[in-house]
């Protein structure tokens, strides 16, 4: 995703696609670590990224898009000068094990660990993000947030549940291949045929996280029913902290298999790549490590300003 060519109105269409395919709160790390080509730009955007997103679910009054630019801003502030430098340290150990060769098995595993590991913090530091802004909500918001998500829903069934199963899996190979090509570069034809049969091998997966996903959207609106109560911070944050026990025990198993399939999948297609790919890898881990040095943790003035 090439952020250098894009006028602000196709950012916002970006950003709202992006949002749509992954967590709200989860937004910052995924920008990071996508592999997008000017990730300055991007990680600069991911703040009026968040507005953006929100107001395609909640119509917000001026006091709660100021009351959240100002949350958002002190988030990014907090990413920027605790996070990035963990980014950092993880890119550089990335760097060194690709200049060594293939990767083993057990390598991709720890690296893809270690993405999920910067998940923790961000989750817990964006909470009160989303407590200050769900608790201002009026009833009509409640309802058009619950429209909205629901008609989200539907939208993401039609997107991603194809005819059939083969049809959902060929689907899901080729979002598999695109996001896979940001960091390994072009496949070749063994490569996606490793896609393939990895992707056909995952069963009802889709079916299974859209599933999760609804669960996890039908609590937070029984959340949103005590949202005058005293203990709705602690009910908001645990449903954000605890996101895969609320999307269920068949959500939580496919989770746990997904990680593994993933890492053993990225390792197959790195073994079945040649010096190309090694090459591309460590192009990309050396890009985003550059990008991530030279960026400043100085407020933004359009947000703060806002």
């Amino acid at each position: 995703m090439d952020f250098r060519h894009l006028t602000l109105p196709s950012l916002k269409r970006a950003f709202n696609y992006a949002l749509k395919q992954r967590t709200l709160l989860a937004l910052l790390v995924v920008v990071l670590v996508a592999g997008c080509s000017s990730t300055k730009l991007a990680y600069r955007y991911a703040d009026w990224g968040i507005v953006w997103w929100v107001e395609d679910y909640i119509t917000l009054t001026g006091d709660q898009k100021q009351q959240l630019n100002r949350d958002i801003e002190t988030l990014r502030q907090w990413h920027c000068s605790a996070e990035l430098p963990r980014y950092r340290v993880w890119l550089d150990e990335l760097e060194a094990d690709v200049a060594e060769g293939p990767p083993s098995e057990t390598t991709v595993a720890y690296h893809q660990e270690q993405v999920f590991d910067f998940f923790p913090s961000l989750l817990e530091k964006a909470t009160p993000v989303a407590v200050n802004l769900l608790s201002s909500l009026s009833d009509e918001q409640v309802r058009e947030l619950a429209t909205n998500m629901e008609e989200s829903q539907q939208d993401m069934e039609q997107e991603f549940l194809a005819d059939s199963p083969q049809a959902t899996a060929e689907a899901r190979a080729e979002r598999t291949a695109e996001r896979v090509e940001r960091w390994l570069g072009d496949l070749s034809e063994d490569q996606h045929n490793i896609v393939h049969d990895w992707s056909a091998s995952r069963g009802s997966q889709t079916e299974i996280w859209l599933q999760g996903r609804r669960n996890w959207q039908l609590a937070l609106l029984d959340v949103l029913e005590n949202r005058s109560e005293p203990t709705f911070p602690q009910q908001l944050e645990a449903l954000i902290l605890n996101s895969e026990e609320v999307r269920g025990e068949a959500y939580q198993a496919m989770m746990r298999e997904s990680r593994v399939a993933m890492a053993d999948l990225m390792h197959k297609l790195i073994q079945a790549g040649d010096r190309t790919t090694l090459t591309h890898l460590q192009g990309r881990a050396e890009e985003l490590n550059s990008d991530f040095k030279t960026l400043s943790c100085a407020p933004d003035p359009e947000v703060a300003g806002s």
